[in-house]
């Protein structure tokens, strides 16, 4: 595994100047293009690493299976589902146009970041900032990386710049879906797309999902068998953004990508993959990370398909 590892990472990196880093956050354009690594992690605990894997990077959209997570396990799936639908939408992970269309009474996913703002009030708290440490202490929980907090001035650049999802959160306030007040859900979105994160984090919350909501080692329930399914079930139709359709025929792997440039992915029952390559694709995917993936699944046969 040690090896391939090495392989991929090395065929791989030539593709980090193939995309670009995101710009449109000014806090992540300082990102290092030529950074690329990957980390596995399997049922028995064994270990894999290689390139940067230890590189911290902000979680951004992979952030969304967690706080699903948490949704779900606070409210239930009834009322979680009265919020955000069960589809997959075909258009950009920031795109507004659909909630104004006749057809459409809420966001039509979690994964996109309408969806993903509408999950954020459906988190158990007095006020925002309840809500997210809860939100985060479930982050060190699973990942046993008591030292996760946010990078503050990720935080602070997206607070500044974020008008498409605050956009979104007023139209949701006008429309029913968000019960609070919006700039304070807008908080929580804000603070856990900014948490920081290495390759060996996100790995462990692929095997989280894995290992069907049980912490692999002590056996301890986070999350039903049922909410993990739900969870990949939505990585695989909507995860990779408008291109998951391509990464379920190409790699075949439930999967959830960040603009931070990680890709957290989970095979059933076997292993949970963080990778990380800042370099995006024009769908804003890990052009590094995707092509690790891709070589993975083709060489280990991991398609679940």
């Amino acid at each position: 595994m040690q090896e391939l590892l090495d392989n991929l990472v090395k065929i791989n990196l030539p593709l980090t100047h193939k995309g670009k880093v995101a710009n449109y956050i000014p806090a992540l354009a300082r990102a290092d293009i030529d950074n690329l690594g990957v980390c596995v992690i399997d049922m028995s605990g064994n270990s894999y690493a290689s390139g940067d894997y230890r590189t911290l990077f902000t979680i951004q959209s992979i952030s969304k299976t967690i706080s699903f997570m948490l949704a779900l396990l606070d409210t239930g799936e009834e009322k979680v589902f009265t919020k955000v639908g069960m589809e997959a939408t075909g258009d950009r992970f920031n795109s507004i146009y659909k909630l104004e269309t006749a057809d459409v009474s809420k966001p039509l996913n979690p994964m996109i970041n309408a969806g993903a703002i509408a999950v954020c009030s459906l988190i158990k708290g007095r006020n925002g900032e309840e809500k997210f440490e809860r939100l985060l202490n479930l982050f060190k929980k699973i990942t046993g990386n008591k030292e996760l907090k946010v990078n503050e001035e990720v935080y602070r650049s997206e607070r500044e710049t974020g008008n498409k999802n605050r956009a979104m959160a007023y139209l949701l306030k006008d429309m029913g879906i968000l019960e609070e007040n919006p700039e304070e859900i807008l908080n929580v979105y804000f603070k856990q797309c900014s948490i920081e994160v290495s390759c060996v984090d996100i790995a462990k919350i692929g095997l989280l999902l894995a290992n069907e909501g049980r912490l692999p080692f002590t056996g301890e329930e986070i999350a039903s068998k049922r909410i993990a399914r739900i969870i990949k079930t939505f990585m695989v139709t909507c995860g990779m953004y408008d291109a998951s359709g391509e990464f379920a025929i190409e790699v075949g792997i439930p999967a959830k990508s960040g603009v931070g440039g990680g890709i957290m992915a989970s095979v059933p029952h076997k292993m949970g993959i963080g990778a990380y390559g800042p370099s995006l694709d024009n769908k804003g995917n890990s052009v590094g990370a995707w092509g690790i993936l891709e070589g993975l699944s083709a060489e280990l046969n991991l398609s679940i398909f």
